[in-house]
């Protein structure tokens, strides 16, 4: 999907850099600017950049900023306000200026101070927002800034200090770029999405390590529903520090010998120095325990220790109340009680390796943020541990960090997620986790459903989830109380019942019991049926009849699909007839098989005083290749249509009934 390549637009020039990378200076609109109203080479655009400047010196450990922004609608005005994070801890925002210049050329220059925000502050890191607007916008208006963003080195080394990412894509159409990097004690990767790679001898620097980009007309970052992370489909510009103690430095194997070693041995300190665990092992296992059973018993214990990454972080004063201290091994999770996910996930290791078990483990990028690039020279980039545990000779995907997730499954950010791994004591590698499948994640909705004469509706639905769509919930329980999870799932299911009818949690069970499957009941109540004359005409599929169908509108995709995880949906329902009606109609039964990827069946069956509609929605990947998408888009289609299907009720016997629908058991 994505191969390491350099650029690819129609106009590409690597040149030498200047002697110096300084700060862009405003540049005079042209009368074609100005005058611009549309823009041939991005039908429709909101707003478009004219410009963009984005240079990185090493030398002087200065970043500078530039932009110039043609707004050609009133939603293009959005683009006045500038929001530029950095990291406050390293760093500092200066030499802030802006201007609006409308179409008749007057000059609007900032006045007012830029607003320094924090938005996310942990112990030695601080990440700020500069936020400014741009004065008296119109549509029309060129929006013009420029910035610097200084590192500050004196108390830090090299080796932690940010590596800044260029972005050559941008959300807007670009018509012109110029993207800097000098004097680069690094390598740079260059990464760009589904793009045949730059022959290498068109790949060059000058003797001073100088990279300069100028490039035109490159298109805005996609949007389509349902994209794997954007990070992984943006053009952009890596920079990583390697160390001196790597021999070839442009070898990928190489570098990643050295830190896989130097994490393997971190991991033999944390996992495996901790004896003293044996005492705790003897009291979660029985020695006649199988593999298996021991395996289950741990993970539910450490499942039961207060985790960090989902509770509310303790500050520095409650810590030494409650005399919590710095964790350095697994023995301190468990003795404390409490960890992070990586920790807990690593104590799972140390307690199973102790109790006799083949375990290992492995450290993966999280598949919500990015995927595993091995050609990314930077450790950085993996985010969280799983554990590997050999059963029955078969290896065993856990997840031991992810607070209710249940045994055997993987949260989906950590599926078909690569990283590295150890394969045994002494050998480390590449590693990819397995793909879920539909069978781990079911909902089931089951209701027994009274309509009126009058077309209203009264009754219950029961949810049952399993897996992924459980998982979800007990992890918004961990940090809101019941009632805010009830509102937010009426909130949900509104989202997906017809219009006029409400529904209201009356309770949920097993919230806290990721064993068993989460139960929802659900009240349902509202004007469901359209009257017509003798007729009450009903939504045939409940569930469905307001559903946004994915993938229905787009007919041809440009990114890969992410649905994250492979799922199974199963309804059941059934209306009980008013006095005096009868079926005139239901919902045909309908077997439509997408081999490999997906199926779905409706079946319904009618009664003297009742119709009853079953459902199955079954779809078995969660990341499907652009060249299969006219088979998901066909696909989609199909299941809108049949989901559009409707019951007629009539008050009499009709002239000519409707052949009876297949029994549901078919």
């Amino acid at each position: 999907m994505r191969v390491h390549v350099f650029v690819r637009h129609l106009s590409i020039l690597l040149a030498l850099a200047s002697p110096a990378l300084l700060l862009a200076q405003f540049q005079q609109p042209t009368d074609e600017e100005l005058k611009m109203t549309t823009d041939p080479k991005a039908p429709g655009a909101a707003a478009v950049y004219l410009y963009r400047e984005d240079s990185v010196d090493f030398s002087s450990l200065d970043r500078n900023l530039y932009e110039r922004i043609k707004v050609l609608t009133e939603s293009g005005k959005e683009q006045a306000t500038i929001i530029i994070p950095y990291d406050r801890r390293l760093s500092k925002v200066d030499s802030i200026q802006g201007r609006t210049i409308h179409a008749d050329g007057t000059i609007i220059p900032m006045t007012v101070k830029p607003s320094d925000l924090m938005d996310i502050k942990a112990k030695g890191y601080q990440e700020n927002s500069i936020v400014f607007t741009l004065p008296s916008v119109e549509v029309g208006s060129i929006l013009e800034y420029r910035l610097r963003i200084h590192i500050d080195s004196d108390s830090n080394p090299v080796e932690a200090l940010p590596r800044p990412t260029v972005r050559i894509q941008m959300p807007l159409f670009t018509h012109q770029a110029r993207l800097a990097v000098k004097k680069a004690p690094i390598i740079i990767s260059y990464l760009q999405f589904n793009a045949p790679p730059l022959p290498q001898d068109q790949i060059k620097t000058d003797h001073e390590d100088n990279y300069i980009l100028k490039l035109t007309d490159i298109p805005p970052l996609p949007k389509e529903e349902w994209m794997p992370p954007l990070y992984t489909l943006q053009e952009h510009i890596d920079t990583f520090w390697l160390s001196n103690k790597i021999k070839n430095q442009t070898a990928s194997q190489d570098y990643w010998a050295y830190v896989t070693t130097l994490w393997a041995e971190d991991i033999s300190w944390f996992v495996d120095s901790n004896k003293s665990l044996k005492d705790a092992v003897a009291q979660i296992v029985s020695p006649t325990d199988t593999d298996e059973q021991k395996a289950r018993k741990i993970y539910a214990a450490v499942q039961k220790l207060d985790n960090t990454s989902f509770s509310r972080r303790k500050s520095e004063e409650e810590r030494k109340k409650l005399k919590i201290k710095e964790i350095h091994s697994a023995q301190d999770v468990w003795k404390q009680k409490t960890g992070s996910a990586d920790e807990i996930a690593m104590l799972y290791v140390a307690l199973a390796r102790l109790a006799g078990l083949k375990v290992w483990p492995m450290l993966a990028v999280d598949r919500n943020r990015a995927l595993f690039d091995p050609n990314y020279l930077e450790f950085d980039q993996l985010d969280d541990y799983v554990a590997i545990v050999v059963l029955d000779g078969k290896e065993v995907f856990l997840d031991p960090g992810q607070k209710m997730c249940p045994f055997g499954l993987l949260h989906w950010k950590h599926t078909l997620a690569g990283g590295i791994r150890l394969a045994d004591k002494d050998a480390h590698l590449f590693g990819s986790t397995p793909p879920d499948t539909y069978k781990q994640s079911v909902t089931q909705r089951t209701g027994d459903l009274q309509i009126d004469t009058e077309g209203n509706v009264k009754g219950a639905v029961t949810i049952a989830m399993s897996g992924m769509d459980a998982l979800y919930w007990r992890q918004l329980t961990l940090q809101n109380d019941v009632e805010e999870i009830k509102k937010q799932f009426n909130d949900s299911i509104r989202e997906q019942i017809p219009e006029g009818v409400t529904a209201e949690v009356d309770h949920l069970t097993a919230l806290d019991d990721s064993s068993q499957n989460l139960i929802a009941v659900v009240n349902v109540s509202g004007s469901l049926a359209a009257a017509t004359g003798k007729r009450l005409f009903l939504p045939g599929l409940f569930f469905q009849s307001r559903a946004a169908h994915p993938f229905v509108a787009q007919d041809k995709r440009i990114t890969p699909v992410d649905m994250h995880y492979a799922r199974a949906e199963q309804d059941d329902i059934t209306y009980h007839l008013p006095p005096g009606y009868s079926v005139e109609s239901a919902p045909q039964s309908t077997d439509l098989p997408w081999p490999n990827h997906a199926a779905l069946k409706i079946r319904s069956r009618a009664k003297e005083a009742s119709v009853e509609v079953a459902r199955s929605l079954v779809r078995n990947f969660a990341v499907l290749d652009p060249k299969d998408y006219s088979d998901l888009h066909d696909f989609y289609q199909k299941v809108a249509s049949a989901d559009q299907q409707q019951i007629v009720l009539t008050s009499a016997p009709p002239a000519n009934p409707a052949p009876a629908p297949a029994p549901i058991g078919n």
